[in-house]
C-alpha cells in the first residue's frame, strides 16, 4: 500500500475505549430514564455520533437527544475518558511510521479537544502532524466532515495518496464520500461483514498484519 498520509480512527482503532464509552452511555441512558444492563448491546454504539444514536436507537427526539449527550460528557470528562487503553503494538507502530516518512493524521467523530487529551494522555499525540475530530457543539460530526476537514488543514489535493484506517462502516463509508481508500480493522468494534459490506480496500485481523500491510506492500 503506497500512502503518503495515514488517517486514523480512535476508538477501536489506535485505542481500546470500550469500558469509558459504556460506562458515560450507561450513565446518560439512566438519566434519560432508559435502564439497561447489556453490555454487549452498547458496543454496537462504538464509532458513530452520540446524536445518532440516541434518536435513532433510542428514539429521542433531537432536544431529549442533546441533553442525553451532555449527561454523556458528565461522567466521559470526569471519568470516562481515562477507562482507555492504547492497543498493544500501537505506540511502536505510529513510531515507525514516522520514522518510514508517513504523514499521520487522526481523524474521529469524538470531539476534537477530548481526541488531544487522550492521545495526549498515552504519549501518542506528538506522532500526528494533524488531530482531527467533532466540535463539541456536534457539528462536523459525520465522519466524512472530519475527513473533508482534516483534507484541507493538510493542505491535501491528491487524494489518491491517503488512506483512512478504522473499524466501523462510517470509516469506510466516510472515506469513500470523501474519495479516498479506507483499510478495515478487526481487531476494534467492527465485524468483517460490516466492514467489507462498506466497502474496505483490505480488512486486518490485528495490529501485527496492519503493521505488515502498511509497510511491506
Amino acid at each position: 500500500m503506497k500512502y503518503t498520509y495515514l488517517f486514523f480512527d480512535l476508538d477501536g482503532t489506535l485505542t481500546d475505549s470500550a469500558q469509558g464509552i459504556i460506562n458515560s452511555l450507561f450513565y446518560a441512558l439512566a438519566r434519560s430514564g432508559v435502564r439497561t444492563t447489556d453490555t454487549e448491546s452498547l458496543k454496537q454504539f462504538i464509532g458513530p455520533p452520540l446524536m445518532d444514536t440516541f434518536q435513532i436507537h433510542y428514539g429521542f427526539d433531537r432536544k431529549k437527544a442533546e441533553t442525553a449527550v451532555r449527561y454523556y460528557r458528565e461522567y466521559y470528562e470526569d471519568k470516562g475518558l481515562y477507562e482507555n487503553s492504547v492497543y498493544e503494538g500501537i505506540p511502536e507502530l505510529l513510531a515507525e511510521l514516522n520514522k518510514r516518512g508517513f504523514k499521520l493524521v487522526t481523524a474521529t467523530s469524538k470531539p476534537e479537544e477530548y481526541a488531544v487529551k487522550i492521545l495526549s494522555h498515552f504519549k501518542v499525540a506528538d506522532y500526528f502532524c494533524f488531530i482531527a475530530g467533532s466540535c463539541i457543539d456536534e457539528t462536523r460530526s459525520k465522519k466524512s466532515e472530519v475527513i473533508n476537514y482534516a483534507l484541507s488543514a493538510c493542505g491535501i489535493q491528491d487524494k489518491k495518496s491517503v488512506l483512512m484506517i478504522g473499524d466501523r462502516k462510517h470509516d469506510i463509508i466516510g472515506a469513500a464520500e470523501c474519495g479516498i481508500d479506507a483499510l478495515g480493522v478487526l481487531y476494534g468494534f467492527g465485524s468483517r461483514d460490516e466492514l467489507t459490506a462498506a466497502g474496505a480496500v483490505s480488512l486486518c485481523e490485528t495490529v501485527t498484519d496492519m503493521r505488515k500491510k502498511l509497510l511491506t506492500t
